[in-house]
């Protein structure tokens, strides 16, 4: 069925039978053809078509943002701050996220401004035009007798840090951790078979029967999940 447009004398005398964008931008191409068209209502046209276009962009930010969680890695926490914590560099952070980001569509990039304090805003855009953004504030990083250059930098690499993982709810371990097989024998037995496949289609199979005997993909492990997330990718067929 076509879609119906009312004649558009003010908001709202804009039914859409169905909210099609494709449909409006034909309204407003065979409009502006017409010279005898209202610019007002040609106005209106596109800011409803706009809208349109936004939401469905959201909408698609949110679907493959949703889809990309379960390839999202556990990083291993290689930075040491003086024996007080571990955490995930922002250089192994990086690295392990771009080829996903961009297999789904996404770009993260970064704003800084100095101005008061160090600001940090991390932006994740995704290719339907869709973005979502958050910022954290922070001194410069003097620990450890820094110079003023390196304490900048240190901070705004936290910010890195800090931005990304909010934005994709990214997790991290310690690197000393691997007797986690005796903690979790269920665990270590999954990343074994993950280990042993040696096509895609087994992975696949695997995978299956690996989320159904957690009950939920939030439930499994980050030793699990890289290891269904590298044979995902060691088996994945080539273009």
């Amino acid at each position: 069925m076509s879609a119906v447009l009312a004649e558009p004398n003010d908001d709202r005398n804009l039914p859409i039978a169905r909210a099609d964008g494709s449909a409006i931008l034909a309204v407003i191409s065979r409009a502006a053809s017409d010279p005898n068209t209202d610019v007002d209502k040609m106005e209106r046209l596109m800011a409803m078509y706009e809208r349109l276009q936004a939401k469905q962009a959201e909408a698609d930010f949110a679907a493959a943002l949703a889809e990309m969680q379960d390839e999202l890695p556990s990083i291993g926490e290689r930075g040491n701050a003086a024996g007080r914590y571990t955490y995930a560099l922002w250089e192994d952070i990086n690295a392990a996220i771009k080829p996903i980001l961009k297999r789904y569509g996404f770009a993260l990039s970064f704003r800084t401004d100095p101005s008061d304090g160090i600001a940090v805003t991390g932006i994740l855009s995704h290719r339907n035009g869709h973005k979502a953004e958050t910022t954290i504030k922070l001194p410069p990083d003097t620990s450890g007798n820094k110079p003023q250059v390196q304490a900048v930098a240190s901070s705004v690499s936290y910010g890195k840090r800090y931005t990304a993982g909010a934005l994709l709810n990214l997790t991290s371990h310690g690197e000393d951790d691997d007797a986690f097989a005796a903690a979790d024998p269920k665990a270590a037995e999954w990343v074994r078979k993950a280990e042993a496949v040696n096509s895609h289609e087994d992975y696949a199979a695997l995978r299956a029967e690996m989320v159904k005997s957690y009950g939920a993909v939030a439930k499994i492990p980050p030793k699990v999940r890289e290891a269904f997330n590298k044979a995902a990718a060691e088996t994945k067929p080539k273009d």
